[in-house]
């Protein structure tokens, strides 16, 4: 009689900076999985609070779970890219230290994988958010009253659709580990890893959509998308790197025409953030693909006149993000 096969690792690399309050929630989350073949990848990233305490005494508590102890922060791509390079799944996951997995988010991803061809290499889903107190909030996609969401999320070729606009929820992606090693890992030297990743991957792979909320994300105060409009955060600049990379990979006219959309997206937001020379390599890299048009000019003439707009643009944020924070049917940590 032929012996059950053992179901593919599943590696969890989770990153960790200052997360004491949130912290045992994710590592448990991890652990009470449906799916019991998980390693867990830990990475403190330098915190200065209780965080890493509270690792090493849980630790105790589980197997094939690894710590390791960084004595400074050394950003989420560099991080990411340790837990990958010791990780021993077919399947790997990107987690904060914030978030949390629902018990069967792992079984059922795991099930799809293993249903799809060697062509798929991330299987995403739905979220809903949840706030400091972990009280559920709005969804990632709005949903009816069955749980689906509502309107068509993009699933197999995706990379137009990543080229238009931010719209897979980053902690939510099951991803194929040998893909990540054959792209190097995270680029290191970007400040955030989703945007280089979608752009690098989809232009050859396929993605799969599950309809099913199966992770919590955290929504605080100093996400990133909160880092967005800060000037000097590294955040645009980290955009405008992935934009050229997105120029050479481009195949034909509509995927220039998105990519021209986007990139004037961008020296909007680099007004509002004073990234004002930032902007004008926006510029010339949009003028490349087409002519700016009187608009983009005007905005970019804007940032030539260097307005201090930043400190009145984030309170204005600031109050929207309240605003939404009420909503149920609202999903505001967009972000590009």
């Amino acid at each position: 009689m032929m012996k059950h096969s053992q179901p593919p690792l599943v590696t969890v690399v989770l990153t960790a900076f200052n997360h004491q309050s949130y912290i045992l929630e994710a590592v448990r989350s991890v652990f009470s999985q449906t799916y019991a073949n998980i390693q867990l990848v830990v990475i403190d990233n330098g915190s200065t609070d209780r965080t890493l305490a509270l690792l090493e005494n849980e630790k105790e508590n589980f197997t094939n779970f690894l710590l390791i102890k960084n004595l400074f922060n050394k950003g989420l791509c560099q991080s990411f890219n340790q837990g990958l390079a010791i990780a021993d799944g077919k399947y790997i996951i990107d987690l904060s230290g914030d978030d949390v997995l629902l018990p069967e988010r792992i079984e059922k991803q795991v099930s799809a994988f293993e249903q799809l061809s060697e062509n798929h290499v991330v299987v995403f889903t739905n979220a809903r958010y949840i706030d400091l107190h972990s009280k559920p909030m709005n969804y990632h996609y709005p949903v009816n009253h069955e749980g689906r969401a509502i309107g068509n999320i993009p699933t197999g070729d995706v990379y137009k659709n990543v080229l238009e606009k931010y719209f897979i929820c980053t902690p939510t992606m099951m991803m194929r580990t040998e893909l990540l090693r054959q792209m190097g890992g995270y680029d290191e030297s970007l400040c955030f890893e989703d945007f280089d990743f979608w752009i690098r991957s989809s232009v050859k792979y396929q993605y799969f959509y599950m309809d099913e909320v199966l992770t919590f994300k955290r929504v605080t105060s100093n996400s990133l998308s909160s880092q967005f409009y800060k000037k000097g955060s590294g955040m645009l600049q980290s955009c405008y790197e992935v934009c050229n990379k997105a120029y050479d990979l481009n195949r034909d006219q509509e995927e220039f025409d998105l990519l021209a959309a986007r990139i004037r997206t961008f020296i909007r937001k680099c007004f509002y953030a004073q990234e004002f020379e930032l902007a004008l390599k926006f510029r010339k890299l949009l003028n490349y693909i087409e002519n700016p048009g009187w608009k983009t000019e005007c905005i970019v003439f804007l940032c030539r006149l260097r307005l201090p707009v930043n400190v009145f643009y984030r309170f204005y944020i600031n109050h929207l993000q309240k605003l939404f924070a009420n909503r149920k049917d609202l999903a505001f940590e967009i972000v590009s």
